[in-house]
């Protein structure tokens, strides 16, 4: 497959769906992007299988709050220079990337690396969707490192990390990140061809493409495009109703807060909690849990489909609540250690999608 302006759009507004509604806004790396693929030429995306045990990958990243990325906006010197940054000190190069996070910004900042850098970025993530913090990611899940990793700032200023842990990595690498105005470019995880095999997601960046297309359709045929994205990856359409309310704020570098939603239609009379950082993270209807992280929780526009990211909910927004599945690996206990409700403060039990998606049919409520 080729990345090419066309594909893009297709890609973006698919990544933001993943987001589950952090990630940072995708429409600025798009933007990047179409300017690198419109001088360098498009981008291949290979699946992992085509490449060979000997190449060497790494992720390539944006880490910051997207409330402040949305003002402050990377470069794509900055994305190549952390590429750069890394190699200098890892001490070869890197023949392909991928994105850490096939959700928001992060999912097509890698576009632009490999534009201008000429090498292929893979079909593939580390995590099927969005989180917040750099341990997340399915490599971790298999005891690889963080570090090495850099980190590049719009002040010129490069750091490597090396840590003893991939918790401690995060620290440090949020703390820099804080201290340089909260938007730094990173690449990080150095594996093989071998290891990527193994540890990524695959297909997630086509999985993206999908989703973007059958918004795009279902807007042309004037059917239901939330009801489309839940077809095509399978879930369970939660809640619709008005936000009423949205406490927002920026906490250590994390975008977090809880909107409020009033219920229209079959949920007339009902309320939908939507708590987030950075990524929408607990449903709860009428204050009962029905759809918890690892699986996605996402917003969408109830008319056009339009996903919107947590930064972006306002009072008024007539709104969808779709929840959609996550890869197998986050649901295993190591996988709800790391990323279940209690990591990020929820004293709450996961909750899958299919429970939310049976509770909706057995209480008749339209999906």
């Amino acid at each position: 497959m080729q990345l090419d302006e066309p594909a893009l759009d297709d890609l973006v507004t698919g990544a933001t769906i993943l987001a589950a509604g952090g990630g940072g806004d995708p429409y600025l790396g798009k933007l990047m992007a179409r300017l690198a693929i419109r001088e360098h030429g498009p981008v291949s995306l290979l699946d992992v299988a085509e490449i060979p045990d000997d190449a060497r990958v790494a992720f390539v990243a944006g880490m910051g709050a997207p409330s402040v990325v949305v003002e402050k906006l990377p470069r794509a010197s900055e994305i190549v220079a952390a590429l750069e940054t890394l190699e200098q000190h890892v001490g070869y190069r890197f023949t392909h990337v991928a994105p850490a996070e096939a959700g928001g910004l992060n999912a097509v900042i890698p576009v632009t690396a490999a534009a201008l850098r000429g090498i292929p970025m893979l079909d593939a993530d580390g995590m099927g969707r969005a989180f917040p913090t750099l341990d997340l990611v399915t490599p971790a899940l298999y005891g690889a490192s963080t570090t090495p990793m850099s980190l590049v700032d719009e002040h010129g200023n490069r750091l490597v990390i090396t840590a003893e842990s991939n918790d401690w990595a995060d620290r440090i690498a949020r703390a820099a990140m804080i201290t340089s105005g909260c938007v730094m470019m990173s690449a990080l995880y150095p594996m093989t061809g071998a290891q990527a095999k193994q540890w990524l997601v695959r297909g997630a960046l086509s999985l993206a493409s999908r989703l973007g297309k059958v918004v795009r359709t279902a807007r042309a045929e004037h059917t239901s495009p939330v009801d489309a994205v839940v077809a095509e990856r399978g879930g369970a359409r939660l809640f619709d109703g008005k936000v009423v309310g949205v406490e927002r704020a920026t906490e250590g570098g994390w975008t977090v807060g809880e909107a409020v939603v009033q219920g229209l239609d079959a949920f007339a009379g009902q309320e939908f909690r939507l708590g987030f950082r950075n990524e929408y993270l607990v449903g709860r209807r009428d204050g009962r849990i029905v759809a918890t992280t690892p699986d996605l929780l996402m917003a969408l526009e109830r008319e056009t489909g339009a996903p919107i990211p947590a930064e972006e909910l306002r009072y008024g927004y007539r709104i969808a609540v779709i929840g959609l599945p996550c890869d197998d690996r986050w649901r295993t206990e190591a996988g709800l250690r790391a990323s279940g409700p209690r990591r990020f403060g929820y004293d709450v039990d996961f909750t899958p999608v299919e429970t939310a998606a049976d509770t909706a049919v057995n209480e008749g409520v339209a999906r």
